[in-house]
């Protein structure tokens, strides 16, 4: 799989060794850096990925999960719920191949309570975490106590455009990984006023 080349890509070999060493990270990349797409589909070739672990990638809202789970599906080449789907409310594509699930926050909350193990998943991904809500804070504190009592193992990533990342990695004493956006000239031109 070739992926595509979008400014994230130079900060996936960091990234990806990072998570090789340290079981939680914080990735700031601007909009439009290819982290929501990307990043999921770097993971399932890592070191400390078992050959069957899952990725879960958070999203705040059904519509981004969707899309997210459409255009990583896209650029395998496989429809989705094969080995990219997703699960939102009321709503469901995946299956026994699936190996990245984009979910919504409250998706990941009812995870956790049926299984506080949560068996089979490798990493879990807080993406848009700067959006802020009840369900995604609520994720990650569970995500963080599963991670220090059941799961040492458990790779927890926190991904955002504008997140305070020094702040929340020294918080969650977590190095942080910085991706550069797409630099564009931009000029100013001034026209004399019509009419």
């Amino acid at each position: 799989m070739q992926l595509p080349d979008l400014p994230i890509r130079a900060a996936l070999p960091e990234l990806l060794a990072t998570l090789g060493s340290t079981n939680c990270a914080v990735l700031q990349a601007p909009p439009g850096a290819g982290k929501t797409t990307l990043v999921p589909l770097a993971l399932l070739n890592a070191p400390w990925m078992p050959p069957t672990g899952r990725i879960i990638v958070l999203e705040p809202r059904r519509l981004a999960a969707r899309a997210a789970a459409a255009r990583m599906a896209q650029l395998l080449g496989e429809p989705v719920g094969q080995t990219v789907g997703y699960r939102v409310r009321l709503e469901s594509r995946i299956s026994a191949k699936t190996r990245i699930e984009v979910a919504t926050e409250v998706i990941l909350t009812r995870m956790l309570q049926d299984d506080p193990a949560l068996e089979g998943v490798a990493a879990v991904l807080f993406d848009e975490f700067h959006e802020r809500s009840v369900q995604a804070d609520l994720g990650l504190a569970l995500a963080l106590d599963a991670q220090a009592v059941l799961r040492p193992d458990l790779r927890i990533l926190i991904m955002s455009a504008t997140l305070e990342a020094e702040r929340l990695g020294t918080w969650l004493e977590a190095p942080v990984v910085r991706s550069a956006g797409l630099q564009h000239p931009v000029s100013t031109h001034y026209l004399p006023p019509v009419g």
